[in-house]
């Protein structure tokens, strides 16, 4: 693996299961994970020309607490590894457009005018965009394939991307709670409050069910009972309504 790329846009390949990716691992197993006192203004968002369109195009195509939700997502996925995998080394640029972009499926545009699983739909809107400002090809490679995975959730072999791992660690973080432990208390608080959830876990337990409705084949299925149904309680959703963690601050 010589090309630099692939190092660059966060392509470096890391264990796809959670499970192995922190067995043993010096800060973040046990019964008290190292937690680095961060506050959101310690991860400044990145700035540049592709940035400011693709943040243009977001926030014209999604709601406020979906771009809200996003910059979590960046805030604590880049704090996890500066605590746990600080040799970790990838793009901030290319890391905060995949989670600028990882929920655009969703928005009204494509959720319900597509056969296509949000993810699924999200990441060619998402590759799309960045080609057409301009972007490198192998960034948005990067960030359209961390977008199709963000969601593998249960997928217990092989690799993902770096960039997908964290998109995978941070996003299931802000909407269920899982992991919190590995971050500080204080980085919630100063996130929530820079980035506020709005009802948050309340909104996007009504996508997922949306999306079941309209799509009972999406992917998002992958977190229900085999061959789920209508009518039949959401799994996800329910947990995501549950997530005790963010629930002082929705």
């Amino acid at each position: 693996m010589s090309d630099p790329n692939i190092a660059f846009y966060g392509f470096t390949p890391v264990p796809r299961d959670p499970a192995v990716l922190f067995a043993n691992h010096p800060t973040a197993s046990g019964d008290s994970p190292k937690q680095d006192y961060f506050q959101a203004e310690d991860f400044p968002i990145p700035e540049s020309a592709l940035v400011n369109d693709v943040t243009t195009f977001v926030k014209k195509e999604l709601d406020e607490q979906t771009f809200n939700h996003s910059n979590r997502v960046y805030i604590f996925g880049v704090a996890l590894t500066k605590t746990h995998f600080p040799h970790w080394s990838y793009d901030l640029e290319t890391y905060y457009l995949a989670c600028l972009l990882h929920d655009i499926g969703t928005a009204e545009r494509y959720l319900s005018t597509t056969k296509l699983s949000f993810e699924f739909k999200g990441a060619i809107v998402a590759r799309d965009l960045l080609l057409q400002l301009g972007g490198v090809e192998d960034q948005a490679d990067s960030v359209c394939d961390a977008i199709v995975r963000h969601q593998d959730i249960f997928v217990k072999g092989g690799n993902i991307t770096m960039i997908g791992q964290i998109l995978q660690l941070a996003t299931i973080l802000d909407n269920v709670g899982l992991r919190a432990n590995l971050i500080h208390s204080r980085l919630i608080e100063t996130t929530t409050a820079a980035f506020p959830r709005k009802g948050w876990s309340q909104y996007f337990a009504r996508v997922v069910e949306s999306e079941l409705r309209l799509k009972p084949w999406c992917h998002t299925s992958t977190f229900e009972v085999p061959n789920w149904k209508e009518g039949v309680e959401s799994n996800f959703a329910r947990d995501v309504r549950g997530n005790s963690v963010m629930k002082p601050f929705d």
